[in-house]
């Protein structure tokens, strides 16, 4: 069996890694996209909220009350940083889930140019060994006509 196709097994086992790398860096982009939806939504939610209490002030309000509305949107701020961290750590594995996916594909294509240079190896020494066989075919049948 010839090298290159020995090789063909190594490239297969590269191919699937690379398959699952890339698999691994989808879920993660998923992640960041979540992240990010659900932070926009409630950066959203928090705008709204905020222009209902200012639509509600132009009136007399309570203080109990604007002290609830303050308090809500003080939680609100603590739930949008926490978003923000998980968003951060979610980019953060994409960016590392990237990496190991492009490091797989520039292994595998490393190994399909080794094969491909083997094979061209392999070409070129069955040509030198044909020219050989000829060239000795030939030189016996001359060695006959001149006997």
């Amino acid at each position: 069996m010839l090298r290159s196709e020995r090789l063909q097994v190594v490239l297969t086992v590269e191919e699937r890694k690379e398959q699952a790398a890339l698999e691994r860096m989808g879920e993660a982009r998923k992640q960041v996209d979540q992240h990010q939806e659900q932070l926009a939504n409630l950066n959203q939610y928090q705008d709204e909220y905020r222009q209902q209490m200012r639509q509600s002030q132009q009136g007399a309000i309570a203080v109990t009350r604007l002290q609830a509305w303050q308090a809500f949107i003080a939680q609100l701020d603590q739930v949008i940083r926490h978003q923000e961290q998980q968003l951060a750590q979610a980019r953060e594995l994409f960016e590392a889930r990237r990496k190991d996916w492009h490091e797989a594909w520039e292994r595998r294509r490393g190994m399909e140019k080794y094969i491909e240079s083997c094979r061209q190896q392999e070409a070129r020494e069955r040509d030198a060994r044909e020219q050989k066989a000829a060239d000795e075919a030939a030189g016996r049948a001359f060695a006959r006509r001149h006997r």
